[in-house]
């Protein structure tokens, strides 16, 4: 009955039968299976001559039972068709080069996506870490593969995130729609910008897209250029502001050394006026009473802010120029060094005071990616980077189809 019963549990179809169950010392169930040379000639009538040989026996790891080790052990047969060929029937459950069971695969994945962390869940499913780090990268790989090669993200978003000390980067192209990351590539070089955009977009994809986000980095506009010359380019609003707030922290540095009223004021004015603490408000009221660099550079900032929401090109265009003219006037040193950043890329610029696309989305999962490199306690490899990666934030369809 036990043999029966199995045969259900498992459900590996008709050419497949439970022979024995085994128990051994270290507590492991080992379930044997003998293979049904009639039902097989029966199905493939056409095709099938003889049997060749028999491989040695496999051991599959599959789902626990009663929380004991389980696997699946068996002899595949090699089968010599008409045609004069010999190959190995395919199993029904695994596939070829595996030593587990599309089941734990599935049960490995959802505890990856759960956990987040490749070492627990090896501790938990009681498995080796290479299994759980070789499934992370087959199953990305496979939903990479599965991707609809025709989609069209009419937005992209094109940013870069810390790999490794000594300033080791990775470009990650993002749809900031559906909020997944769609590829990454190590460095963000020229070179590696164009991979990533031919390796991730195909033609049709390329001629779809509208605007992308970017910072002014020069390798990712030049990129942009040759490979989407057709889509619109914005830089991202939070790095134009981060480099507005930069210039303001190193204002308020210099004259720091003049006036003892600019200690402990930095987040006075790196924050939002609404979220200033009681002293920091007091502190930020006295220093724009002071004739001071950093208070008029901080109203400049302020200024810019106020023209995100340009109704076109045109008006975009208009604003900054009497806008920048004011920092001319002022020529404070800092706040002339980022104008003319601004300047030098005016199109994309305007662009982000009209477009409402940014990088927020790419900055959000900046944040997950940085997480899951937390959990992993980094990592020494890209292509292991680049799989959890993919596998966590990719929006692929990872499980097998069985």
């Amino acid at each position: 009955m036990k043999e029966e019963f199995f045969e259900k549990l498992l459900n590996f179809g008709s050419e497949w039968k439970v022979e024995r169950i085994d128990f051994n010392e270290d507590n492991e169930v080992d379930i044997y299976l003998k293979w049904n040379l009639e039902v097989y000639k029966k199905a493939n009538e056409d095709t099938y001559e003889f049997v060749h040989d028999y491989r040695n026996y496999r051991r599959w790891r599959h789902l626990d039972i009663l929380q004991f080790k389980t696997f699946i052990n068996a002899q595949i047969p090699r089968i010599k068709s008409k045609d004069g060929t010999i190959e190995s029937i395919k199993t029904p459950w695994a596939s070829e080069g595996n030593r587990h069971t599309f089941l734990f695969e599935i049960l490995v994945i959802d505890w990856l996506l759960a956990t987040k962390n490749q070492s627990k869940t090896a501790q938990m499913l009681r498995c080796g870490f290479n299994l759980v780090n070789r499934i992370i990268h087959t199953s990305s790989q496979r939903g990479l593969e599965r991707r609809d090669k025709n989609a069209i993200y009419k937005q992209l978003s094109l940013d870069e995130k810390a790999f490794q000390k000594g300033h080791q980067y990775v470009s990650v192209l993002c749809d900031p729609v559906a909020g997944v990351v769609i590829d990454i590539v190590k460095d963000r070089t020229k070179k590696s910008c164009k991979l990533l955009l031919d390796n991730a977009l195909s033609a049709f994809q390329k001629s779809k897209v509208e605007t992308i986000s970017l910072d002014m980095w020069k390798a990712f506009n030049t990129t942009v250029d040759a490979v989407l010359p057709k889509a619109k380019k914005v830089h991202d609003r939070f790095h134009l502001i981060k480099y507005l707030n930069e210039a303001i922290d190193k204002v308020r540095r210099r004259e720091v050394k003049m006036n003892d009223v600019l200690i402990n004021s930095r987040y006075s004015f790196l924050k939002n006026t609404h979220n200033l603490t009681k002293n920091q408000h007091f502190k930020f009221e006295e220093i724009l009473r002071l004739n001071t660099e950093v208070g008029y550079v901080w109203g400049l900032k302020e200024s810019f802010k106020s023209l995100f929401g340009c109704k076109d090109y045109q008006e975009a265009f208009n604003r900054f120029s009497d806008w920048n003219s004011f920092v001319v006037w002022e020529a404070i040193p800092e706040l002339t060094k980022v104008a003319n950043m601004f300047s030098n890329h005016i199109k994309g610029v305007c662009n982000a005071l009209v477009e409402s696309a940014s990088n927020a989305m790419a900055e959000r999962l900046n944040g997950k990616i940085q997480i899951i490199k937390t959990i992993g306690r980094g990592y020494r490899k890209f292509t292991n980077f680049r799989s959890a990666i993919l596998f966590f934030n990719g929006g692929l369809n990872l499980y097998p189809h069985s």
